[in-house]
């Protein structure tokens, strides 16, 4: 083989190394996008949904207070039930939390771009 062809090799593949870092880095842009409008989803929805609920704790409150003619203990039995959701969610975190978010970051790194 003369010098050309080793040239004209090299140069096929310095052009098949810079198409193969240009493809990582639109992937990694692509997966970098999917987390962060994911998590501006979820950020979105737990603030419309802390409102939601803050809005529905004062309504049964207010329910409550018709009940019970004491605004003290409907305020306390409001509070017990978010007190027992949030032992409820601590005790199942990693179901609840750990795990979906780490499904959900593996699938988007770890799979092929071909599936």
């Amino acid at each position: 083989m003369d010098t050309s062809t080793y040239k004209e090799l090299w140069g096929e593949i310095k052009k098949y190394l810079t198409l193969q870092i240009d493809y990582a880095k639109l992937t990694a842009v692509e997966k970098i996008t999917i987390l962060i409008t994911s998590m501006t989803f979820v950020g979105i929805v737990i603030v419309l949904s802390t409102c939601a609920l803050f809005f529905l704790s004062e309504a049964l409150v207010d329910w409550l207070v018709q009940i019970f003619k004491s605004e003290c203990i409907a305020n306390l039995i409001v509070c017990g039930a978010f007190l027992f959701l949030l032992i409820i969610v601590f005790i199942f975190k990693k179901t609840l939390i750990i795990n979906p978010i780490a499904r959900f970051v593996t699938k988007l790194f770890l799979n092929s771009p071909n599936k």
